[in-house]
């Protein structure tokens, strides 16, 4: 069984990578394109008002395989595989190699080497930009956007705690889909906070729960170490210490850091037990 939302396949069309595979009514190659916004939303079908199920970053490489004629391009994102419907407006032919990221939770690109300029684009952490130069304190793309250099590192350049990752976007509102400070969900911070530090990292909370880590007996679940995953059905908070998580939750609508045990309890009181805690 395909997981629908890792698998470029439906009835009508499917990836050519996948003949053989699945049925389709056509295989094709696809078109290699680029996400152009600072964020674009892949939605579960070709509508401004559908279901976001994840986020792509400018610079995020997408294989097109269909669209619709209505400007909206069905395809599958390059860096973790998600399938889905993506506005044709937020993607651009690919440019330059990326060189560099954003590691700050947002960043502002200037049109020139002043921060008095308006900002033409704000940039979330994870985002891959291509640089051509320094300027003073800025690093200079390759369209001419100065950001500051102590915003960026090189791509080889890996967080050493990806626990303080996540920890910077406490306070940033829960957002379903969501992946930026702007707006964030459980399993989108850990694949963001995970992703900084150079761990792969499948984007929703089953799959994380599938693919990382080890799962902890009864006896280690008690003695929580930082950076342990914690899963319920639905849901990942990452451990912090051995009495608090940092998730991103829709009870505080936020990212928030909260008691370990008072977290259980509440979301065991909403009908949900703890299907798992894992240690990478």
């Amino acid at each position: 069984m395909h997981d629908v939302r890792l698998t470029p396949a439906r009835e009508d069309v499917a990836a050519k990578y996948l003949e053989g595979k699945v049925k389709a009514a056509r295989f094709v190659d696809g078109e290699t394109l680029e996400v152009g916004d600072a964020i674009a939303p892949l939605r579960r079908a070709p509508a401004a008002d559908a279901e976001q199920m994840t986020q792509a970053f400018r610079g995020e490489r997408v294989t097109v395989y269909d669209r619709n004629g209505e400007g909206w391009a069905w395809g599958q994102l390059a860096d973790d595989g998600y399938v889905g419907w993506i506005a044709e407006a937020a993607l651009t032919a690919p440019g330059a190699a990326p060189t560099h990221k954003v590691t700050a939770l947002r960043t502002l690109a200037f049109p020139g080497p002043s921060i008095k300029l308006p900002p033409v684009e704000a940039l979330a952490m994870g985002t891959r930009l291509a640089i051509a130069r320094e300027d003073g304190p800025f690093a200079v793309t390759r369209e001419g956007w100065h950001l500051p250099r102590l915003h960026l590192a090189s791509l080889d350049t890996m967080a050493q705690d990806f626990v303080a990752v996540a920890e910077q976007f406490v306070g940033s509102p829960y957002l379903w889909g969501g992946k930026s400070g702007l707006g964030i969900d459980c399993s989108g911070l850990v694949q963001i906070a995970l992703t900084a530090a150079g761990t792969g990292c499948p984007r929703d909370s089953d799959m994380q729960q599938d693919g990382l880590g080890r799962e902890l007996t009864t006896a280690e679940s008690k003695h929580l170490q930082r950076g342990d995953l914690i899963f319920w059905k639905g849901h990942v908070a990452i451990v912090r210490d051995a009495t608090t998580i940092v998730h991103a939750n829709a009870h505080h609508m936020a990212t928030a850091i909260e008691n370990t045990q008072a977290a259980i309890a509440r979301i065991k009181a909403a009908g949900s037990e703890v299907a798992a805690i894992k240690r990478l």
